[in-house]
């Protein structure tokens, strides 16, 4: 919900329109231009005034899709119109082809490949907790001599490279082992310079973390935080995500600081749509169109970018008309960040936005 994530504080309107879930003008941590985040977005709020958070305000696509498979594959794709191949950020990672593509190249906190991260040439380890990633045999990992693990190696071996997903199955053979070993070691000599908060989303940042550290070679870390479908009792609910994602990102920020990386990240928060502007009759919102991104890190230009949300104009029914297309902020990071052209991947040419220097 990007109007109770970054509050119009003093907009009439947002208050007319939620008479329960509405947040006081005085408790809401003041950012620019009359809006400012959630009370518990404590951590984020130093990281704005430390000059590390920008805002992307009323970000979206035309004609919004309300259905969260749908927006969710038009974002994961970078394309409203789903014509284009694989993920935005597999196409991207594909893209960089004067890089050593090391087993982490693109990493994943989870049990599967995020739709954005799909390639057909780029194995993306997806890992929920450092210690059980590694093929098993009778439960335990096993050691790359045992003959269960030498022989399932084999059989990706035998599949020709020149056949379709061929190059993918023999780089998948050929990291499953290394990339194992190489987390361990990794996590043998990382230990965190903060305490992360004691849930997923914070150990797995944790995770994320150790990856940097121990310099396995990651340039693009994914990890989902849900739970945001808050048609009922939206408050409560909202509010203990909010503490989630802010613990989560500050610690990740402080401790990236401690062990001299925090140059070298940039961290950048999506959804597939916001939510309604009026509050339904069970205390909750529903599915909505434009809401807001965060970028953070040391390399990020503080402040508002896009338009503010215009709650007096509102379309389809009582819902933030978007300003800012989620592609311009894919191209930024994409040619800003990543290094590679845009035009390609996006399949068109997109204004670029300032918050990271050109």
């Amino acid at each position: 919900d990007g109007l109770n994530t970054v509050v119009p504080a003093s907009d009439p309107v947002y208050r007319s329109s939620r008479k329960t879930l509405a947040l006081a003008e005085d408790a809401v941590l003041p950012l620019s231009e009359g809006f400012g985040l959630h009370p518990s977005m404590t951590g984020l709020k130093g990281l704005w005034d430390a000059g590390k958070l920008a805002v992307v305000r009323g970000v979206g696509y035309p004609s919004q899709n309300y259905s969260h498979f749908k927006s969710m594959a038009i974002w994961q794709a970078g394309d409203p119109k789903l014509q284009l191949d694989s993920g935005w950020l597999g196409r991207t990672l594909e893209a960089m082809e004067g890089e050593q593509h090391d087993p982490f190249f693109g990493f994943n906190i989870g049990t599967s490949t995020p739709a954005e991260m799909r390639s057909s040439k780029i194995a993306i380890p997806s890992v929920q907790k450092g210690e059980d990633y590694g093929i098993r045999v009778k439960g335990q990992i096993s050691e790359p001599t045992h003959a269960r693990t030498s022989t399932l190696l084999k059989l990706y071996e035998q599949y020709p490279s020149t056949s379709p997903y061929g190059a993918l199955l023999e780089t998948t053979s050929e990291t499953a082992i290394s990339s194992s070993q190489m987390l361990k070691d990794a996590a043998s000599t990382y230990t965190p310079a903060v305490e992360y908060p004691a849930s997923s989303f914070g150990s797995g940042l944790s995770l994320l973390a150790e990856a940097i550290v121990g310099d396995l070679g990651m340039r693009v870390g994914h990890i989902t935080l849900g739970g945001f479908d808050t048609h009922n009792g939206q408050a409560e609910d909202h509010q203990a995500l909010m503490e989630t994602l802010d613990g989560g990102l500050t610690a990740f920020q402080q401790d990236l600081a401690a062990h001299g990386k925090a140059d070298d990240v940039l961290v950048l928060t999506w959804s597939e749509f916001g939510r309604r502007v009026e509050e339904n009759g069970n205390k909750g919102t529903d599915h909505g169109a434009a809401s807001v991104m965060f970028a953070l890190g040391n390399g990020v230009q503080k402040g508002m970018y896009g338009d503010a949300p215009d709650l007096s104009a509102l379309v389809d029914n009582g819902n933030v008309p978007y300003t800012t297309d989620f592609r311009s902020v894919y191209a930024t990071v994409i040619e800003r960040w990543l290094g590679v052209p845009h035009e390609a991947l996006l399949g068109q040419k997109w204004d670029q936005l300032g918050f990271l220097g050109a």
